[in-house]
């Protein structure tokens, strides 16, 4: 596999930011008292990658839309402030294989607007990414965002791949025709075993 341009999802595949946002999630639902005991971080494992109202929906079931509305502005707010601050925890040796890819690097995720921002300024890694596209900004899926990186950065299937680790990763990147490669230490299962994965993130170096 011969890619230039290398598409990443964040969460569960560049960086792991559960105990810093479970703090968050916490304090928000239980000022609000939508939650009878604390979660914890391997309580979020299930939800990562998914969207956010999504998650509040499922954590607090029977909250209205516009009451989960609510309560989710409040933790991102919270969220962006405090990952520019205090960060996540970055997966092994992912800087130095970034740092060493002589690659276009971009990133696509479900997340919030000023999400990707956070992680791109706590890490000092905003010159190794070319540009990135969030569910946040554009409200469109994941793999309309692929598409519109790709259209507006000018990068053709032949030359490009995205790498993530949830199923809806895997499914963003075929409906636009993209190979993928899996990444096993991540929060997701695939369907169906997947060719090429990768174990831990410096494997990367052997498929790009």
């Amino acid at each position: 596999m011969n890619k230039k341009n290398l598409i990443f999802d964040l969460d569960g595949t560049l960086w792991d930011p559960r105990a810093t946002i479970i703090g968050i999630w916490n304090e928000v639902l239980g000022k609000h008292q939508l939650i009878k005991q604390e979660l914890k971080p391997e309580d979020m494992d299930q939800y990562m990658g998914l969207l956010a109202h999504d998650i509040v929906k499922d954590i607090v079931p029977g909250i209205s839309d516009a009451r989960a509305k609510e309560v989710l502005s409040e933790i991102v707010a919270q969220e962006n402030k405090v990952l520019r601050v205090q960060g996540g925890i970055l997966y092994n040796d992912v800087e130095a294989t970034l740092k060493g890819l002589a690659h276009n690097l971009f990133i696509v995720s479900n997340c919030q607007d000023g999400y990707i921002e956070s992680f791109l300024e706590y890490y000092q890694f905003n010159d190794l990414f070319v540009d990135f596209e969030s569910h946040g900004r554009t409200k469109k899926p994941k793999s309309e965002n692929i598409k519109l990186v790709m259209e507006r950065n000018h990068l053709s299937i032949e030359e490009s791949v995205y790498i993530g680790d949830t199923q809806t990763d895997y499914d963003s990147a075929k409906s636009n025709g993209l190979p993928f490669i899996f990444c096993e230490y991540g929060f997701g299962k695939l369907a169906t075993p997947h060719s090429p994965s990768i174990s831990k993130f410096s494997d990367l170096e052997l498929y790009v």
